[in-house]
């Protein structure tokens, strides 16, 4: 997979772009704050409909504009797709493949496929949970892009729920509340705990079910991911302890106990650590139903969603130590690289090779990491590079480069 063709028009800070790429290496070089990221960002988005480097679309739109149209032909197995998106902050976004119209822009989701390393990557290893939920979960779509709308279906269900929660609590003896602030929240009128108590139950079931879908294919994830990430590691600090990753989930005890012993054909529970899950979505559903139920009286009293893959977390380790608050600042680089490079050769080895990005990496790592990760990325089918000056791509990544200036993008002969 690569590709071809790159079209911007008010994207960022460009009005107006068109690039011709090819398979192999590229290099977009310049200073700082000239654009060389807006570039490679474009793609990243049409790979999953979000940037990487902001939480909302407004950003992207240069401004003074009203919207932002990225093009880009994706050639896989000799076959061309022109995938177009239109950002519309404030109003839904559109999509077309091929110039024809697509009912929902997720419909060209896995169309392109892209693992973007960037300087904001750091957070994987040093950040919050949520970054983590972020990789595996962008991971998930890329592997199987249906999943892009378990995790909308996830999302709006905990929403409904919480809300739900919210006014729950607030209509609890003792506590002052708001019954146009409940009405607006959970979208039902303020008839008292009783009738919130009662509709909870039928939220549980939908978040159980949701939830379980997309925990059952988070643990299969992590497992999978698993000898990749510790093989990438090791190429990148060969010297440093060994690199582990496990799923750390919020069943309680108690549910997990009561569907079953690891070993059984039921699933271990993905909070303890203990044998390898089986991710069995019925399982799993049983065991989120029952940790809701034994969480409700501290849910009803803080007004939200305390068990769920949305409080989850990957729990990432060098030997017996947690990565967070133990690995140095290379470890850490190196960890968070890794983690890309694993979720790459994931990808490649269930089904061709994903666009490869490296944004603004080389100038962090000592010459040592540099070269490794260079041997390592050199045989990818397309490398996109961003680098402030050109003795920054190492020598083993020589390929067609453009240089990146005040707004424009010039290819070097």
């Amino acid at each position: 997979m690569h590709v071809a063709h790159l079209s911007l028009t008010d994207f960022r800070s460009y009005s107006s772009v068109e690039l011709e790429l090819e398979p192999g290496v590229t290099a977009f070089v310049g200073p700082n704050g000239q654009g060389k990221t807006n570039l490679v960002e474009a793609l990243g988005y049409v790979a999953t409909l979000g940037s990487f480097r902001v939480a909302t679309d407004a950003p992207l739109v240069r401004q003074g504009a009203a919207r932002a149209i990225i093009r880009s032909v994706v050639v896989r197995d000799d076959r061309r797709a022109m995938v177009e998106l239109e950002i519309n902050p404030g109003r839904a976004n559109r999509a077309r493949l091929n110039r024809s119209p697509v009912p929902r822009p997720r419909d060209v989701l896995g169309l392109l496929r892209v693992v973007l390393f960037a300087p904001e990557d750091l957070s994987l290893v040093k950040g919050d949970p949520s970054d983590r939920r972020r990789f595996m979960d962008d991971l998930l779509v890329a592997r199987a892009p249906r999943f892009a709308g378990v995790r909308a279906d996830y999302d709006r269900v905990l929403k409904q729920r919480s809300a739900l929660l919210r006014s729950a609590m607030q209509a609890r003896p003792g506590r002052r509340q708001s019954p146009r602030r409940q009405e607006s929240e959970a979208g039902f009128s303020a008839a008292g705990a009783g009738d919130a108590l009662s509709t909870l139950e039928v939220w549980d079931v939908h978040l159980a079910r949701h939830g379980a879908e997309l925990l059952a294919a988070r643990l299969d994830l992590v497992e999978a991911l698993r000898p990749y990430v510790a093989r990438a590691y090791a190429l990148l600090a060969p010297a440093s302890a060994p690199a582990g990753i496990e799923y750390r989930g919020t069943l309680s005890s108690t549910a997990s106990t009561a569907v079953g012993e690891p070993g059984d054909t039921a699933a271990a529970s993905p909070s303890t650590g203990g044998a390898t899950p089986v991710a069995d979505r019925a399982v799993l559903e049983e065991a989120l139903r029952a940790s809701l139920l034994e969480a409700r009286p501290a849910e009803l009293e803080r007004g939200v969603t305390l068990v769920g893959p949305h409080r989850d977390d990957l729990f990432l380790s060098l030997g017996e130590l947690p990565a967070r608050g133990y690995a140095s600042h290379g470890e850490s680089w190196s960890f968070a690289l890794a983690l890309r490079l694993a979720a790459y050769d994931l990808l490649r080895a269930e089904g061709g090779d994903p666009v490869l990005i490296l944004d603004d990496v080389f100038a962090e790592l000592d010459s040592r990491r540099r070269r490794s990760l260079a041997e390592i990325v050199s045989p990818a089918e397309q490398v996109l590079i961003t680098a402030a000056v050109p003795e920054d791509v190492p020598a083993q990544l020589a390929g067609a480069r453009f240089d990146v200036a005040e707004g424009s993008v010039i290819r070097v002969k």
